[in-house]
């Protein structure tokens, strides 16, 4: 385990990071790649990140450490992607767990890097959330990234702080993100998401799913979320760039308030007296609403003939492409039946499949 690669906000930078050590470092050895147990709604109905608590067949690795191998499940109703991660990548995936604060977090890192020596220890953001100041109006998932950031200046050992696909999470808009990313270290290609092509066909990540999209050579103007937020999908899209760890912390009121933090409770109320809301306050808020939605049946000709609407609809807009996440939205689906409308649309119009985004003909 030569390389450490911290998955900022979890989810999908978890996956963003097995495709940056192919292209990187290339397949020969393996990485452990330190990473919240968050997922979406869709996937995990219980709101906030997980700790080893929530799973069954956990490995511990340092006192502080637990690796999540294939066969480690999540306790009902609790649900991950980590275990699958697991089965289909050839890297370890060990539970980055911020119950306790960026003094726990910033404990576990040292554990690690103490137990493996890693040759480089690598901070991956997927969007550039991680460089917000905190106040401003697009930003929406702030803590995570910024307890992160906010152990990794802490350990006595260098961090790389890397940025993939500046704006594709819709955080910060992609003209004041130029100006903080330092040099391009390298523009994901073809063959890099080839390591990571059987995950994006069910992985819920929409930023890292766009990412893998621009290296494929896919633009135009996406649509994502519940709220249909547009994002251009430019040449810009598959690169990643070095930024300066420091200057990213100074910039980061919400990582420098926490730095002392010991529970998530702390963590949450910065994140509301800066950034004026706990965005697993606005889960908690959906989880409550999803549960009073009825379930709606999928039936093929009647979701078919809502997808024209929204595709004409869409076109007017100028949008060109779309995730299933949203889609799954539009239709007035319960995330639960995500993979079934993508499975129904591969297989009666798999001409618009523009992997792993769905395009707008």
């Amino acid at each position: 385990m030569k390389r450490l690669i911290v998955a900022a906000g979890g989810g999908g930078d978890a996956v963003a990071a097995a495709m940056l050590h192919t292209a990187l470092y290339g397949d020969e050895d393996q990485a452990v790649i330190l990473t919240y147990a968050w997922d979406r709604l869709l996937v995990d109905p219980v709101p906030g990140p997980r700790g080893p608590d929530n799973f069954t067949g956990l490995h511990q690795l340092t006192p502080a450490v637990w690796t999540v191998p294939a066969d480690a499940r999540p306790i009902a109703p609790a649900g991950s992607t980590l275990p699958r991660l697991a089965a289909e990548l050839p890297h370890t995936f060990a539970l980055l767990d911020p119950h306790h604060g960026v003094e726990g977090v910033t404990r576990q890192l040292e554990e690690l890097i103490d137990h493996l020596s890693p040759e480089s220890i690598d901070l991956l953001d997927v969007g550039g959330d991680i460089l917000a100041r905190g106040d401003e109006p697009t930003l929406k998932s702030p803590l995570a990234d910024a307890l992160t950031l906010a152990a990794c200046c802490q350990v006595n050992a260098p961090v790389r702080l890397l940025v993939a696909g500046p704006g594709l999470d819709g955080e910060l808009p992609v003209a004041d993100l130029r100006a903080l990313l330092g040099s391009r270290i390298h523009t994901f290609t073809p063959a890099d998401v080839e390591s990571v092509s059987a995950v994006l066909e069910w992985h819920p990540s929409e930023a890292t799913g766009m990412l893998a999209a621009t290296a494929r050579g896919v633009r135009g103007t996406c649509e994502v979320r519940d709220a249909g937020l547009p994002i251009a999908l430019t040449d810009e899209g598959p690169t990643v760039h070095e930024v300066d760890l420091d200057e990213a912390v100074t910039r980061n009121q919400l990582a420098r308030a926490i730095m002392a933090t010991e529970t998530l409770d702390e963590v949450e109320a910065h994140s509301r007296e800066i950034c004026g809301y706990s965005e697993i306050d606005y889960e908690r808020n959906k989880a409550a609403w999803l549960k009073d939605q009825p379930l709606t049946d999928l039936v093929p000709q009647t979701v078919l003939a809502q997808l024209d609407e929204f595709e004409a609809e869409a076109r007017r807009r100028g949008v060109t492409h779309t995730t299933f996440r949203h889609l799954t939205e539009v239709l007035g689906l319960n995330g639960s039946q995500r993979e079934d409308l993508r499975r129904l649309l591969i297989g009666n119009r798999p001409e618009q499949y523009s992997a792993p985004l769905w395009q707008i003909p």
